[in-house]
């Protein structure tokens, strides 16, 4: 039987763990020739020797999708060794956590270049070989990006915009053989809640998420590949994650509601302990 993704060519960003870990090794199960890149060398090459493990060939390039001349050297690398290029996925992400009114420039700027600018230098180093193949290109977003919750103000945003990006991407590439499919995925295992506002990986840091809800990466993978094979426009995935932007889709107000359960009540209480820091006004 032919494999969905035989002999193409997979470059995945932020495919040293988590989903970009999984789709990497789905796609060469699935016969693909996968690229992973990312900043920390010893999680790529052992992605890559799970690919070759497989019997497929695979590369770890190092970059940071901060720096689009790391992005256009890796595109020149990737076809220089494998001689083309059909998908990119612009896997490459994190969190900044916490109230709007507490981020820094700073965190705005780090949560942007990373979630959206880097996803579209991403996109913008690849097009020129997938031209050329009339490959596909992948956004990976979030059902963040349509159902916000406090304290997630900066990630939401990133991952709204990325929406919007992809919306206009698939209009833009309409006659060209490209496709462009963004996948919003709900709650899966991976890294993202260990790593900190300013970027860095940080092994202790708890996950704040739901563990009942959370879907394995390998699962997340799979109907990612779904979608990307079937050149979906967007696809969102997990059964929570379905009926959180259904909510959100059609039933604003009571989206508000859920997300802010206890806000008012919390938000009281600050106020009170700031107007009134002795605890004065008991009998």
């Amino acid at each position: 039987m032919t494999k969905r993704f035989q002999d193409k060519v997979f470059w995945i960003t932020g495919g040293g763990s988590g989903i970009g870990q999984a789709l990497a090794i789905a796609a060469a199960k699935e016969g693909a020739q996968v690229i992973v890149s990312g900043r920390r060398q010893a999680k790529l090459d052992a992605v890559v020797a799970k690919i070759e493990s497989l019997g497929e060939r695979g590369m770890s390039l190092v970059c940071d999708v901060t720096q689009s001349a790391t992005l256009e050297q890796s595109v020149q690398a990737i076809v220089t060794h494998f001689g083309r290029l059909d998908i990119a996925v612009a896997n490459a992400g994190f969190s900044v956590s916490g109230p709007v009114t507490m981020h820094s420039e700073d965190d705005w700027r780090r949560q942007l270049d990373t979630n959206v600018v880097g996803a579209a230098m991403t996109v913008r180093a690849a097009m020129p070989e997938l031209m050329k193949t009339q490959g596909r290109v992948v956004l990976v977003g979030s059902v963040a990006s349509m159902f916000t919750y406090p304290a997630g103000g900066a990630y939401c945003a990133s991952k709204a915009a990325l929406r919007a990006m992809g919306q206009a991407l698939a209009i833009e590439l309409l006659g060209t053989g490209v496709s462009a499919t963004t996948v919003h995925p709900g709650f899966v295992e991976s890294e993202i809640a260990q790593v900190d506002n300013s970027g860095r990986f940080d092994p202790t840091r708890r996950d704040p998420r739901p563990a009942k809800l959370m879907w394995t990466s390998e699962r997340a993978a799979k109907v990612m590949l779904r979608a990307i094979y079937r050149r979906k426009r967007e696809y969102t995935f997990t059964t929570h994650g379905v009926i959180a932007t259904w909510i959100a889709r059609h039933f604003p107000s009571l989206a508000f509601k859920l997300a802010s359960t206890g806000i008012a009540a919390n938000n009281a209480r600050k106020l009170s302990e700031l107007r009134n820091p002795e605890g004065s006004g008991s009998a």
